[in-house]
């Protein structure tokens, strides 16, 4: 804890808003996207389908192949309190809604989906688009299909699966055809390794319009040096640091540049 507070003090220091940027593009984003107080429609899906998991007081059995949780100490775990405490905010999943519907991408590959409160958001950013949502915990997956279903999100294809298994299938059947991901949310192992993996295995799926957000990059030191490390990978061009997630594009126009936002 101790750890994320110096990490924020640090973040607010050398945070700025949309008048500290001179790109264009990050401008933009942040004008129309980030900062766009406007009431949606779709925010009262996104909050009742919250409000649905709140009120589920049965209890699953998660099988936990990420850095661990440090709020539950049990692997047997009441889905109104995973909602509560280890789902994406309602702040964040009203943002993440906002980001897939500016960028409208056909493609959008979740790493982690728990029980689908960040999944809901990407699905009704584009409904139009094909989302896939990886996660490893059966239980949890079947709650979050469950979810899915009840609120009608058919665009969802949720695949229980080992998150480097997937990958690697991907690299093979790239032999035979081309995949690309548009938008990939990263929230499935808070771990270096496991970061830097993920990065690695997908950066042949990117093209120029690629997004990639990744989630609690100052989780922990571990998590800090991975972001540091991604941006400086050489096909990296831009990335936005909001504190919480970590934005990263591939676009080959754009000069390389690293912000520190308030969103």
């Amino acid at each position: 804890m101790l750890f994320q507070v110096k990490s924020y003090l640090k973040f607010l220091w050398n945070s700025k808003n949309e008048h500290g940027v001179h790109s264009p593009f990050v401008f933009n984003l942040l004008t129309k996207c980030f900062y766009d107080k406007k009431s949606k429609p779709e925010y009262t899906i996104l909050k009742n389908y919250r409000k649905s998991l709140l009120q589920n007081k049965n209890f699953i059995e998660v099988t936990d192949f990420g850095a661990g949780s440090k709020v539950f100490k049990s692997n047997r775990r009441q889905i109104s309190k995973i909602a509560s405490t280890a789902g994406i905010s309602p702040r964040r999943a009203e943002l993440l809604f906002r980001v897939t519907n500016y960028f409208q991408p056909a493609t959008i590959l979740e790493i982690g989906t728990s029980l689908g409160l960040a999944t809901s958001a990407l699905a009704l950013g584009n409904t139009n688009a094909k989302v896939i949502t990886l996660e490893g915990c059966p239980e949890t997956a079947n709650q979050c299909q469950l979810q899915l279903q009840k609120f009608s999100f058919n665009n969802v294809n949720s695949i229980v699966t080992e998150f480097e298994k997937y990958f690697e299938d991907i690299k093979l059947r790239l032999k035979t055809e081309t995949e690309n991901f548009n938008l990939i949310y990263f929230d499935g192992n808070h771990s270096k390794k496991a970061t830097l993996a993920y990065f690695d295995l997908l950066l042949h799926t990117i093209n120029n319009d690629s997004v990639w957000i990744f989630d609690d990059i100052h989780w922990s030191p571990e998590m800090e040096e991975a972001w540091e490390i991604i941006k400086n990978h050489p096909q990296v061009t831009v990335t936005i640091d909001t504190f919480q997630w970590g934005f990263v594009f591939f676009r080959y126009e754009q000069p390389k540049e690293h912000f520190v936002i308030r969103a």
